[in-house]
């Protein structure tokens, strides 16, 4: 069996996603995910014009190698473009191979060592009582773990909260919105937040914070203690990650665990984080860190430093990538949480899927593969739309360092 074919689908099912699509010369085809919010583009061109001429005529088999051979044999290394571009070759093959065993990916990973996959829902609104009601849906439709978001009182606007409860998309204009940002406001406003939820939901129920990189290391030590009688599961992205050092001074003040890695593209980005044990949770997805042989590999580092997956699911993760990382977090032994944004009717219809939710767990496909497709012809229907994410300043003009 060889790859006779790879092409690349670009598609905007209410968001834009770029898809790998490999055809084998017995007709046996993979899908990989290759969206890259905001850089959807970048992908598609590094897919087209580079990886897709080396793939011609190769063994679909050789996944391994072929995953050395596209890291190593591009002098410029790692980056969120060429990793995204190596996960979605990678995760066509596992897709394959999965179809040639006729078995599903995850007993090609070692079987299961759950039952189920637990999920978090984004409860998000503009103001406490509005968030309530918000954990109170997902509650109800069996979440055991929510993550809560509020709009900061003073702030027109703040990241992570949306009009569309649901199916939040934040890339929102070709030319990215500006947002205003208040360090003092927030930090002030966001533990009375979960002292409410707390007295509402009690102390069982999972809840986690995304920061989105906006604090300092010292102000992110400040929140986490501030947090503890509230007892979260994680307090997400407290600090830009390029200052790895800066993880130790919130550890020396805070039991909050922390988690972070959404915009990591390799194990490398982690290696420090992980080995010091300076997190708790590592949030690196399929798509943005070479696929599910990289991630693997990130999760084996990680459990040996008690450190537990949180893979990043926003809705900018096409059903490929959730399906693959449903395979992946079933059979990993250090799994921890898997975040789950809902895609729109939409782009379900243009990315058939097996995968599904059950009393808060959810299931992949019993497929061989990954047990999900892209309907070429659906997708064809919607073009490629222009949108960019949004930027932070503070009130006074300055770029935020977000």
């Amino acid at each position: 069996m060889k790859i006779a074919e790879a092409r690349v689908i670009v598609t905007c099912p209410d968001r834009n996603f770029v898809t790998l699509k490999i055809v084998t010369d017995e007709g046996v085809y993979g899908v990989g995910d290759a969206t890259l919010n905001g850089r959807e583009l970048a992908v598609a061109a590094y897919l087209t014009e580079h990886v897709v001429p080396q793939l011609i005529g190769r063994d679909p088999a050789r996944i391994e190698d072929i995953w050395q051979y596209l890291y190593k044999g591009a002098y410029w290394r790692r980056g969120p473009v060429t990793m995204t571009a190596i996960a979605a070759v990678d995760t066509a093959l596992w897709d394959i191979k999965g179809k040639v065993a006729g078995l599903p990916v995850y007993q090609l990973l070692g079987g299961r060592s759950r039952e189920g996959v637990t999920v978090y829902g984004h409860a998000n609104a503009l103001d406490v009582e509005s968030v309530l009601t918000e954990i109170s849906d997902y509650v109800a439709l069996g979440y055991r773990a929510v993550r809560v978001q509020t709009g900061i009182p003073g702030l027109e606007s703040t990241y992570g909260v949306s009009k569309d409860r649901m199916f939040y998309e934040p890339a929102d204009a070709a030319i990215p919105t500006e947002n205003v940002w208040s360090t003092a406001h927030y930090l002030d406003h966001v533990p009375q937040v979960f002292a409410r939820v707390r007295e509402e939901f009690g102390p069982t129920l999972k809840l986690l914070h995304d920061v989105h990189h906006r604090l300092t290391p010292i102000e992110a030590a400040r929140l986490g203690k501030s947090l503890e009688p509230y007892h979260l599961t994680w307090m997400e992205d407290p600090v830009p990650a390029e200052l790895q050092e800066g993880f130790r001074l919130i550890r020396q003040h805070t039991t909050t665990p922390i988690a972070v890695g959404e915009v990591f593209s390799s194990i490398w980005d982690c290696q420090q984080l992980i080995t010091e044990q300076l997190i708790d949770y590592i949030r690196t997805t399929v798509v943005h860190a070479g696929g599910i042989t990289h991630l693997r590999r990130i999760f084996d580092l990680a459990n040996l430093y008690h450190v537990r997956s949180g893979s990043h699911g926003a809705t900018d993760l096409s059903p490929v990538c959730m399906a693959a990382a449903l395979h992946l977090d079933l059979s990993i032994p250090n799994f921890g949480l898997q975040e789950y944004m809902r895609h729109t009717e939409r782009t379900d219809a243009v990315f058939p899927h097996g995968y599904r939710f059950e009393g808060g767990y959810l299931h992949p496909s019993e497929e061989p593969g990954l047990g999900v497709d892209i309907d070429e012809e659906l997708a064809a229907r919607y073009p490629y739309r222009a949108a960019s994410l949004p930027v932070n300043r503070l009130q006074d003009g300055t770029m935020h360092s977000w």
